[in-house]
């Protein structure tokens, strides 16, 4: 086996074998606490330029196939695991994980003590990060990483959005058409919509906002995505162009950040983020608590504790994290629009927050039909017969 080094920017280095492809790489060390969805995490766009590090000790059980994959490639900057399965072991594999990362250049690390990597960036936080299996030179390897820009600033999103406008099709009678601002969207996401009876038209990362409302659409969402909100003005800027035009909005992670910064609200970077499967979220709407899966290094800056008065009206936090208490969601009050933190999308990862969807649907019906209702609905009910 070829050897393998991993240096963190303070200096901690571990050592292991090669996995993936045989190359050098730089990114920002952060875990994933998923036991399952690795090939969803590896091509989830949110995860551009990170070094993601596998909590669950085996990974590669299932292989990989092209039916689970959330975009066109990998996005990782690079991929760490401790117990690498040695075959694929599932009817529905068409190869195994370790040649699907040499194939799509993904440098990985093998065999090492991920427990302890976990446990030093949960008390140190996310940092930069090298790997390498050409040069085992920690000491070279270290002053790549410290040269290396940190993800604070970092532009990202439209490096992964797409370049060219495209359709997703609504499933059965179209009920709906929307315009999606990809900023780092997964295919779930319009997929879980189309079985809505909703279309959906998604535009690039850089859209204004005159070119998601050209055609009209019943509602616009905000897709998820990687980086710093802080650095992505100009998606600020077209959501504050739907606000204006009253059309109903939705979205989920980057996009929530995205919502909060253009309501006037800050943004910042966590110590080591939310990333997994199992994450208990308070819907404050409903009342519930719903494990949902999380991918986000920056959260929103909002009270807890009382409505902020913004240009658009009141704006509520309507998720709360029940780990740390950082704002999973926002619910303007005034305007038809609300956002979550987490991936509704659930690609992979539990199924609870699915009928947030629904709750989109029922927005853009109660606006369509002019009612007084302009935010999301406080039942526990929506268009998918679903508790929300």
């Amino acid at each position: 086996m070829t050897e393998a080094i991993l240096v963190l920017e303070d200096g901690r280095t571990f050592r292991g074998e090669a996995y993936g492809k045989v190359g050098t790489t730089v990114g920002e060390a952060v875990f994933a606490t998923g036991m399952t969805g690795y090939q969803e995490t590896l091509t989830d766009p949110s995860y551009a330029g990170q070094i993601v590090t596998m909590t669950a000790p085996h990974v590669g059980n299932t292989g990989v196939n092209g039916e689970d994959d959330e975009s066109a490639r990998m996005w990782v900057a690079g991929f760490v695991v401790r117990d690498p399965a040695r075959r694929p072991a599932n009817w529905r594999a068409t190869g195994s994980l370790d040649d699907e990362l040499s194939a799509q250049g993904v440098v990985g690390i093998s065999g090492i003590d991920t427990r302890a990597l976990t446990r030093h960036l949960r008390e140190r936080g996310a940092m930069r990060a090298g790997i390498s299996s050409v040069d085992t030179d920690a000491d070279a390897l270290l002053a790549r990483v410290r040269a290396a820009e940190g993800m604070v600033g970092a532009d990202l999103a439209p490096q992964v959005s797409t370049r060219e406008p495209y359709v997703v099709p609504a499933v059965g009678e179209r009920r709906f058409t929307i315009a999606a601002l990809d900023l780092g969207i997964k295919t779930a996401t319009p997929r879980h919509l189309a079985e809505l009876g909703v279309e959906t038209h998604v535009l690039p990362s850089t859209a204004t906002a005159a070119d998601l409302l050209e055609h009209g659409p019943d509602g616009v969402f905000l897709s998820n995505g990687p980086g710093d909100p802080a650095a992505a003005d100009y998606a600020v800027a077209a959501v504050r162009g739907v606000l204006d035009a009253g059309r109903p909005l939705f979205g989920i992670c980057f996009g929530n950040q995205i919502l909060g910064r253009a309501l006037g609200l800050g943004t910042y970077k966590l110590r080591f983020g939310h990333r997994g499967l199992n994450q208990p979220v308070l819907d404050r709407v409903s009342g519930t608590v719903r494990v949902t899966s999380h991918n986000h290094g920056f959260a929103v800056d909002a009270p807890l504790d009382r409505p902020t008065d913004t240009p658009y009206g009141r704006v509520e936090v309507s998720h709360v994290g029940l780990n740390d208490d950082v704002v999973e969601g926002l619910r303007l009050l005034d305007a038809p629009a609300f956002s979550v933190q987490f991936h509704p999308e659930s690609a992979a990862g539990p199924h609870d927050a699915a009928p947030l969807f629904g709750r989109f649907v029922d927005l853009m019906v109660s606006v369509r039909s002019g009612g007084d209702r302009v935010s999301p609905p406080t039942t526990v009910e929506n268009s998918t017969g679903e508790q929300a």
